[in-house]
């Protein structure tokens, strides 16, 4: 993978680096492992329980966060990625652990592809119909009225046997109904006052660079200055 083997190349001695989770961000770590094989020393912070158990079959060393303050630079997917480079995140259901990392780095880099990139170089966040959102559980019979109430009706999320899926936090996970959000940072808010909402899907501001492999090409999107 283009986007991984550059990542790499953004690696220096000695970092500490957050580890995000799903497939580019698993991809990323097991390269990670391959380097620090061969000698390169850093520390990584998982997002998740997965990223987490994948880090140590690989020999990459873990770091709680408090130990690790600042982060000097994390390596995530995303599901949709708009032309701001403003994100939207968590349809593998790591999103607040995700944003926790990423608000705890100097730099946060994305990578995108080669599976999916059509789907989610987005023109618009919310394109592909769903903003996960983690709920305390017992606030959950009011955040899915609440959430109808502004005009996002919710499903639950839920393991293959029907049992409802529990975050790394011990939360419960809803994925609301979308269509393109006009005022993405109103929505963030909006969802983020009801209580008992631990944290939206909505990563707005955090990316510094895209990495996309999109078929063998390599295209670098960053942050620009004011943005």
């Amino acid at each position: 993978m283009l986007n991984v083997a550059h990542a790499l190349t953004m690696v220096a001695d000695g970092m500490t680096l957050g580890l995000g989770s799903g497939q580019a961000a698993e991809a990323f770590v097991a390269a990670l492992g391959d380097r620090v094989r061969g000698g390169l020393k850093v520390r990584g912070v998982p997002t998740s329980s997965g990223t987490a158990a994948l880090a140590r079959r690989v020999g990459v060393p873990l770091v709680e966060l408090r130990d690790a303050l600042p982060i000097d630079m994390t390596f995530d997917g995303a599901d949709e990625v708009d032309p701001d480079l403003n994100l939207l995140k968590g349809f593998g259901n790591a999103l607040v652990r995700e944003k926790i990392v990423a608000a705890a780095s100097r730099k946060v880099v994305i990578l995108i592809g080669p599976r999916k990139v059509e789907e989610k170089l987005v023109p618009v966040l919310g394109t592909r119909g769903k903003l996960p959102v983690e709920v305390l559980p017992f606030a959950l019979p009011l955040v899915e009225r609440r959430a109808i109430e502004l005009g996002y009706p919710g499903e639950l999320v839920r393991k293959p046997d029907g049992e409802p899926l529990v975050s790394d936090n011990g939360n419960l996970l809803l994925h609301l109904q979308v269509q393109a959000i006009t005022n993405p940072a109103g929505l963030d808010k909006a969802l983020r006052d009801l209580p008992g909402v631990v944290g939206t899907g909505l990563f707005l501001n955090v990316a510094d660079v895209v990495l996309i492999d999109d078929g063998g090409k390599l295209e670098i999107r960053e942050r620009s200055a004011g943005g």
